[in-house]
């Protein structure tokens, strides 16, 4: 071995890292605002040494000119931030299934500050968030995460023309479908609001006199919330699968 690096050699991985480093800046738990930057810096490091001798083959040669350095440079930071932006997109299918929970049992109310987004949010919004994140790693989801950035020199390779109608066409597709599952997540509540406000009409048109408010307001939230936590290993399973499924389109770059 050489007991230095070459100029090709430090130009490579300074390719990789400029992709790797843009993924992980924008990779759910990893480039969250309360990570501090020399850790994601330093795992980025990390995975382009891990990567560097697999993927070093398909990567150009060494500019001749100080612009194409820097254009190269800026075409793998701009496919980093696309991929990482795609596995984020996803994470608002929790967000909109908290939101969507929250107006149908009156807890919309219940502010919380939301880590994972750095602003204020509904607490069931913000749990559901959490217990994303907890179980992307708990299931080894992230693993998929480092499979994917191998695959994605395959299906996004640095020599080919940058697809930027493809990323966003897929990006439009997976908001919708990220917005399509939070809905889906949270059918069981909304199926129960429905059924306890058409109730809780007919009370009220039977009985005008009762005071329909005050007694169905405390039975929606409890019955609601109850309906919430027996659906929650329901929730969490079909969540991680979709993830794990959306992972895997950048992975099959690896497999092919």
């Amino acid at each position: 071995m050489e007991p230095y690096a070459t100029s090709d050699q430090v130009w490579q991985g300074a390719l990789i890292f400029a992709r790797i480093g843009a993924v992980l800046l924008m990779m759910p738990g990893i480039g969250e605002s309360y990570v501090p930057p020399r850790i994601r810096l330093s795992l980025a490091l990390v995975v382009t040494l891990c990567l560097w001798p697999v993927v070093s083959g398909s990567l150009p040669a060494l500019p001749t000119s100080l612009g194409a350095t820097v254009g190269w440079m800026l075409r793998e930071a701009l496919v980093g931030l696309a991929i990482g932006t795609m596995l984020r997109i996803f994470l608002t299918s929790l967000s909109t299934a908290g939101e969507v929970v929250s107006l149908q049992t009156t807890l919309s109310f219940a502010q919380t500050a939301n880590p994972l987004q750095a602003q204020p949010g509904t607490t069931i919004s913000a749990f559901l968030l959490l217990l994303g994140t907890t179980l992307v790693f708990a299931t080894n989801t992230h693993h998929l995460f480092i499979a994917g950035l191998v695959g994605s020199y395959r299906l996004i390779a640095p020599v080919q023309p940058l697809a930027t109608g493809d990323f966003a066409t897929l990006a439009v597709r997976t908001l919708g479908e990220s917005f399509l599952l939070g809905v889906q997540l949270a059918a069981p509540v909304m199926v129960f609001a429905l059924i306890f406000n058409l109730a809780s009409g007919l009370v009220g048109r039977v009985m005008p006199q009762f005071q329909v408010f005050f007694a169905a307001a405390p039975l929606s939230i409890i019955l609601g919330l109850s309906v919430f936590a027996l659906s929650l290993g329901v929730v969490g399973t079909i969540f991680i699968d979709r993830y794990r499924a959306l992972a895997g389109q950048f992975t099959g770059g690896a497999g092919g």
